[in-house]
């Protein structure tokens, strides 16, 4: 799982920089082509639904979580072709994203409405005796969100990666040996292939929605 070098060159660096190459950028035309009108319609009716259950307060962040987005699902998406590294399989890279986002959200809550924001941490209606129990159990639950959304994502790639790998590997070597067993592996290495782009799209959506979340809380 380390982050691999190639001519001195970290790969993690370039497959970063990948996404934003790859997405076409509008014309100064009046009229634009039919993947750049397909491309906003889409951006468009998935902020919309991200945007539904929050106030006109959490709309600032229409354009960093709508980014967010499509930056995890390219790397994700990309990660999925020979050849190519995942930045998203990194643990350091999902917490790095993932803690100041969510810290940021924790901040708002407490500048704008610090009695709400408080008052999460304590159900209403909680019996005298527990509340000391309970504070810390929703303090410690709190602090435990960031690293729930980096690590689900690192597990999510991982394992789909590991059992591509694993099932190729698999299917190479039994190939001479036994063909009939070599071409049913295969069948399951395709339909796994499929899941995992499924997977890599619903991971970069749950890690926007999560976020989306918290930030409801907040504002």
């Amino acid at each position: 799982f380390m982050s691999p070098t190639y001519l001195g060159i970290p790969l993690i660096a370039v497959a970063l920089t990948l996404p934003w190459i790859l997405f076409p950028t509008p014309s100064a035309r009046w009229l634009n082509n039919r993947l750049i009108t397909l491309q906003g319609w889409f951006i468009n009716r998935f902020t919309q639904q991200l945007l539904l259950p929050l106030n006109l307060g959490g709309h600032k962040w229409a354009a960093l979580l709508t980014s967010l987005m499509l930056f995890l699902i390219t790397l994700n998406m990309l990660g999925l072709l020979p050849y190519t590294f995942t930045p998203t399989t990194q643990l350091s890279l999902n917490m790095g994203l993932a803690v100041p986002l969510w810290l940021a959200t924790v901040i708002i809550g407490m500048r704008n409405q610090p009695t709400a924001a408080l008052g999460h941490l304590l159900p209403e209606g909680t019996p005298v005796p527990l509340i000391p129990v309970l504070i810390i159990i929703e303090t410690i639950s709190l602090f435990i969100r960031p690293l729930a959304l980096g690590v689900r994502l690192t597990a999510n790639l991982t394992a789909g990666h590991l059992l591509i790998q694993l099932i190729a590997t698999a299917a190479f070597v039994l190939l001479p040996l036994m063909p009939t067993v070599a071409i049913l592996t295969s069948i399951v290495l395709f339909l796994l292939t499929l899941l995992e782009i499924a997977v890599a799209m619903i991971q970069a959506y749950v890690f926007v929605l999560l976020l989306s979340l918290y930030l409801q809380e907040n504002v």
